[in-house]
């Protein structure tokens, strides 16, 4: 800096000035006017959940308080014995049906045992074991299917018109003419019609 007749003008020459805070309530000011209504729900939001967590707080603790206090020895005790009564209950139903399971388990095991034994004995005689299973159910089926009468109603297997000498003229084994329930037809030559 020079001062008017153009000598410098040092620090020490410079009067004081009055430093106010004007330039603060100018920035404080901007800030409020850009981002006022965000300050404020902030502010609200803070407080609500302030509040909140004090009343859950006080809750919890008088709740437990009050539940310390509301129990008394001979009240828990009973409790206690009433839920291992329960708990025992409980084991001894399951005690039964693991035992029940054991048991059916054995059953299978031993009928299991005792057809591998006869399937052997049947064996040994020669017979076939499944055979000797079903004969009894091959007896019932005969008694059965003799009551009923044959089937007499037999169709030829090739229709009248195709004769084994090959004197049907239209009849031609490969394009599929001539009426019967199977045809060969060759599959299409040429490339794959792929995209």
């Amino acid at each position: 800096m020079e001062a008017e007749d153009g000598a410098p003008v040092r620090n020490e020459d410079v009067p004081p000035q009055n430093q106010d805070l004007s330039f603060l309530q100018l920035s404080v000011t901007s800030l409020l006017s850009d981002y006022g209504w965000y300050l404020a729900f902030l502010c609200v939001g803070v407080y609500l959940l302030i509040q909140h967590l004090r009343k859950n707080r006080s809750t919890t603790t008088q709740s437990s308080s009050v539940s310390a206090a509301n129990q008394d020895p001979v009240s828990v005790v009973r409790r206690q014995e009433a839920l291992e009564a329960a708990r025992r209950r409980m084991q001894e139903e399951q005690d039964a049906r693991a035992a029940e399971f054991k048991e059916k388990q054995q059953r299978l095991e031993e009928e299991k045992r005792r057809q591998k034994i006869e399937m052997w004995e049947s064996m040994k005689e020669g017979k076939s074991y499944k055979g000797n299973a079903k004969v009894a159910q091959n007896t019932e089926e005969a008694t059965s299917s003799s009551s009923l009468k044959p089937n007499t109603d037999k169709k030829p297997l090739r229709s009248s018109d195709q004769d084994f000498t090959g004197e049907n003229p239209g009849y031609s084994p490969l394009s599929g003419n001539g009426g019967g329930t199977c045809s060969w037809r060759p599959g299409r030559r040429g490339p794959s019609a792929g995209g």
